[in-house]
């Protein structure tokens, strides 16, 4: 039962990071295609705010403070009970929303592979997609510098 619970988790984070990472407007548009139902009581928010951003000098150094980073974040309960979390970088409040609903979605058993098959996977597909061409465009700038030996020397 454990290590049930740990995969769960796992899965639910792979969930949570790729709404996360995904545009608001993506978002929307698979949510509208998808039919998922978008019913649920607010329990707090959608809200924006502000989180500090700490640091460590050479990733081993004392943590220091960066800066700080606007988060918005939107908690949700459906009508079944399930309960949905979103904190999201940047303003979109319609995003936290649709993505608290999802995570809301995913905890149910019933609704699970639905959520995974009709908004994550997709999600996930264009975030590597874009990631890939973001490799193709830095690998087109690459510069290979290599130095001459001469005879002289």
């Amino acid at each position: 039962m454990r290590g049930q619970e740990a995969r769960d988790q796992a899965q639910r984070k792979v969930a949570m990071a790729t709404l996360a990472q995904s545009s608001g407007d993506d978002i929307a548009r698979l949510w509208d295609e998808s039919g998922l139902p978008s019913e649920a009581e607010l329990l707090r928010g959608p809200e924006t705010g502000l989180v500090t951003l700490r640091g460590r000098i050479g990733g081993g150094g004392a943590p220091f403070n960066v800066g700080e980073a606007t988060v918005t974040r939107a908690t949700v309960r459906l009508p079944t009970g399930q309960i949905g979390h979103c904190y999201a970088l940047g303003r979109d409040r319609q995003k936290a929303k649709l993505a608290a609903i999802a995570d809301a979605l995913w905890q149910d058993p019933a609704r699970r592979n639905e959520v995974e098959t009709r908004l994550i996977a997709p999600l996930q597909a264009a975030l590597a997609t874009a990631q890939e061409k973001r490799r193709a465009e830095t690998a087109a700038t690459k510069v290979d510098f290599f130095t001459m030996v001469r005879g002289e020397d």
